[in-house]
């Protein structure tokens, strides 16, 4: 397994203009290499990441000696990365790669493993020298690569460790959750997880800070200070998201073997314009992929329920249906007369845990075995293999 450590870097002014000089570099082999693919691609040629890079390299000398300055890596690595985007472009699985702008794009540039080195909280790298990590690198593995990135006015650099796959102990608990904008997860045990909004809360400071940019002059030393506070306050908003969605995901897929999620279409709830940048805020697709990628680390499983079942308006106990039931009702009463839970109140989001829950024990054939709507080895009466 291939696992990643992103550590913020301390470089000193001298370094940072290194730095954003690397990442100059390869901003423009790329856009240099996807104008030539797109001419050679029109005149009926068949343009390759290794023919571009033979070619670039004979008029490089002569037509753009700058770019012997930075590390080899920052123009070498552009040909592969591009090879990589139009490859997936033509299997369907992605769009067709894009230029990248000085302005508005993320300054960045990767570096092979043979040309680095660690060293306590050090990193070298060529032409440039020790560069100082906020902290040492937490995995122990063969090192694969780095990737230097800018984020509003600091640098980062994520490194990639191979490591051995762990065995993980597989738990026999499983649990289904539900999530929505009024409370971000609810759980099948009854846990609530509060959506915190983050963007929604620092929405005045953001506005004041984009109308002091757009008022400063073009080009201007205060423009650019504008830029770097504009810049910060994302960066808060994002860490402070990460960090809701990091310790929650961490901490439920250390509890739980079994994980029973609601497969929305995301894409289609942001076109929602008038709840699309509620459902940005929430980051509700980084949920379930940081749910995904450790639940399989953990010894897991994540299973997805079908985006149309109706698990709000569906009694977790007779299987009756609310047909009639709007987001106004946020408490679930069945009217079946034979259910055993007749005229009880219920949060509807708990009751929909319940139900996704019963539903993802369904998909993977182990409903007859556990009892929705609860989280303990008794309860779940799971095999011990089930996660």
């Amino acid at each position: 397994m291939i696992r990643a450590h992103k550590i913020r870097l301390h470089p000193t002014p001298e370094q940072a203009n290194s730095l954003a000089r690397a990442a100059g570099v390869a901003r423009f082999v790329w856009n240099w290499a996807l104008a030539e693919w797109n001419r050679q691609y029109e005149a009926g040629e068949k343009p390759t990441a290794l023919k571009l890079k033979k070619q670039f390299n004979q008029i490089r000398r002569e037509h753009f000696p700058w770019t012997w300055d930075v590390t080899k890596n920052a123009s070498d690595q552009p040909f592969l990365d591009l090879g990589k985007a139009f490859t997936a472009f033509f299997a369907g699985k992605a769009r067709p790669p894009k230029y990248k702008s000085k302005k508005r794009g993320k300054p960045s540039f990767y570096l092979a493993n043979d040309q680095l080195a660690l060293r306590d909280h050090r990193l070298w790298v060529p032409k440039l020298g020790w560069v100082n990590m906020a902290e040492n690198l937490r995995f122990h593995g063969k090192v694969m690569g780095a990737r230097i990135t800018k984020t509003a006015q600091w640098w980062f650099v994520s490194i990639q460790v191979e490591m051995p796959d762990c065995i993980s102990v597989k738990k026999r608990t499983a649990v289904g959750i539900d999530v929505g904008l009024n409370r971000l997860v609810t759980l099948s045990t009854g846990e609530q997880v509060e959506n915190q909004a983050f963007l929604k809360t620092a929405l005045k400071k953001l506005r004041q800070a984009n109308k002091r940019l757009h008022r400063r002059k073009l080009g201007s030393k205060n423009r650019e200070k504008a830029c770097r506070q504009v810049a910060r306050l994302h960066y808060r908003i994002t860490c402070l998201r990460q960090d809701v969605l990091q310790k929650f995901t961490t901490r439920l897929t250390e509890s739980y073997g079994i994980i029973g999620v609601e497969d929305l279409h995301l894409r289609g709830l942001l076109k929602n314009r008038r709840l699309a940048r509620s459902f940005a805020d929430a980051s509700l697709g980084t949920l379930r992929e940081l749910l995904e990628a450790k639940a399989a680390h953990r010894g897991g499983v994540v299973i997805k329920v079908g985006r149309f079942f109706p698990s709000s308006k569906t009694c977790h106990s007779c299987g009756w249906t609310w047909e009639a039931m709007t987001l106004k009702d946020r408490l679930f009463v069945c009217q079946n007369p034979a259910c055993p839970y007749e005229q009880f109140e219920q949060d509807r989001d708990h009751n929909a845990g319940q139900n996704v829950l019963r539903e993802a024990l369904r998909l993977i054939g182990l409903v007859d075995q556990a009892v929705s709507g609860t989280g303990s080895d008794e309860d779940a009466n799971l095999p011990a293999d089930a996660g």
